[in-house]
């Protein structure tokens, strides 16, 4: 064996007795150690100086060679890319208090998900099951989806098509990683960095943030009422010149307001007219209340609509799934954005998303899921009238999942919710949901989230702010 061979190994037996050693502590002499190894003087100090460059040793020429005190890790200085990556972007995106992972004492009333008790679970946990046992655990899927789960959502939009009307197909439906990414996919594929998108004001945060990320101008057109005023919508769209026009025609987020078969019949006439995409996200498809959802895609004849559900927030949050629904060059547009993004869906996920909605048990489901949100919202709403100032509740929605306050004069939204989290309850604060400024004092409360016992105790510390 050469001197280097020898060398290592003795490097190895080495650092097996420095690490049993404290810090300072002196080492066996050369001569010690060439007795011990039966090595040459030199193959030792060679395995010696390994040691000393990996900073495990430190030799002190006289005295002999110890054990290297334990080094502080070097401190990280990533001042270098304050200067590469230049200023950020004007409205930077924002990541929504929605997000906040709540301490398990806490009322949180914030979040964007229903809790456990009002989701499939035991069905989703089947079908996750069975998917990992299938081909889908293998197989690379469509990069479309799977054709089977893209019937389905083509068909709940066909189920509400006028007779003589263009219901969409299986061909018309692309799969997507859940409804943010299918926001994102459809900005970028739809409308050009520096160009406007239009949106209701408030409208929801993640839809902002998804335009901002993808470089639009996004331009707030205020409701009138429940729905965008046609006129005020009109001059817009002469303005700006947008293209895109966002918008939950069902039970919007936050507002829980609901267009009109009238309204929603005159924006879409805009959007024809200005030969415009409305992005219609129906993201509360399954948690109507008391009223009925029919699509605005149901009436589109000639592509104008770009139709988003998600099932992420009805099935699981763990199964991110969503269907987009185009026509025409749009739709090319947007699946081809989505596979250069993420190349295609997990088939596990698709597989147990399908399985779970086409299950005899996924109606029954439903009516259980939306009577419990009714009896939820109603018992909220009862205490915000008896507890808090008049005025406050803006409205009783019909479905979603959510309540939009108005604070009184004198109150921020921030030192409102400030003060709630330091009591244990999470709200979220109004001015997220603005494309720009926010109009006035808003919060928005979740009903759908756990300890609905507790929905006495936080309008409690809500109207100990309050008052």
């Amino acid at each position: 064996m050469n001197n280097s061979s020898s060398s290592a190994l003795i490097a190895v037996e080495l650092r097996t007795m420095v690490a049993g050693l404290r810090a300072g502590a002196r080492l066996p002499s050369t001569r010690s150690l060439t007795a011990r190894f039966g090595a040459s003087p030199v193959t030792v100090q060679q395995a010696v100086r390994v040691l000393v460059r990996e900073g495990l040793v430190e030799s002190r020429p006289g005295a002999g060679n110890f054990v290297r005190h334990a080094q502080p890790a070097p401190r990280a200085d990533y001042g270098w890319q304050t200067a590469a990556l230049g200023a950020v972007a004007p409205h930077g995106a924002l990541v929504g208090s929605t997000m906040q992972t709540p301490a398990d004492d806490v009322i949180a009333m914030h979040s964007g998900y229903p809790s456990d008790d009002l989701l499939p679970v035991r069905a989703v946990q089947s079908a996750l099951a069975r998917a990992a046992r299938s081909r889908s655990a293998l197989d690379r899927p469509h990069a479309s989806g799977l054709p089977e789960l893209r019937s389905w959502f083509a068909q709940e939009v066909a189920e509400a098509t006028a007779s003589g009307g263009s219901a969409p197909t299986a061909a018309d439906v692309v799969v997507m990683p859940g409804g943010q990414s299918a926001l994102s996919s459809i900005f970028r594929a739809l409308a050009r960095p520096g160009e406007s998108i239009v949106m209701e004001s408030p409208s929801y945060w993640g839809a902002i943030a998804a335009a901002r990320q993808a470089g639009l101008v996004v331009v707030p057109v205020p409701r009138a009422g429940d729905a965008v005023d046609p006129i005020v919508l009109t001059e817009v769209f002469e303005r700006t010149r947008a293209r895109l026009f966002y918008a939950m025609p069902h039970f919007a987020n936050p507002t829980g307001s609901t267009w009109s078969p009238e309204q929603a019949a005159a924006v879409l006439d805009v959007v024809r007219e200005n030969s415009a995409f409305l992005v219609e996200d129906d993201w509360a498809h399954d948690f109507a209340i008391d009223a009925v959802v029919r699509p605005v895609v149901a009436n589109d004849t000639d592509g104008h609509v770009v139709y988003l559900r998600s099932l992420t927030k009805s099935i699981s949050p763990a199964v991110r799934i969503a269907g987009v629904i185009a026509r025409g060059p749009a739709l090319s547009r947007i699946r081809a954005d989505r596979v250069v993004d993420g190349l295609y869906v997990s088939g596990v996920l698709q597989t147990a998303a399908l399985d779970v909605v086409t299950a005899p048990g996924w109606q029954p489901h439903l009516r259980r899921m939306r009577e419990q949100l009714r009896e939820r919202r109603d018992a909220l709403t009862a205490l915000i009238s008896a507890g808090l100032p008049a005025g406050v509740l803006t409205a009783v929605p019909a479905g979603g999942l959510n309540l939009w306050l108005r604070l009184p004069p004198g109150l921020t939204a921030a030192g409102v919710v400030a003060a709630c989290a330091a009591e244990g309850l999470l709200i979220s604060p109004g001015e997220e949901w603005f494309p720009a400024e926010a109009v006035g004092e808003f919060v928005r409360l979740n009903y759908s989230g756990p300890n609905p016992g507790r929905f006495g105790e936080a309008v409690g510390i809500l109207a100990a702010q309050l008052s």
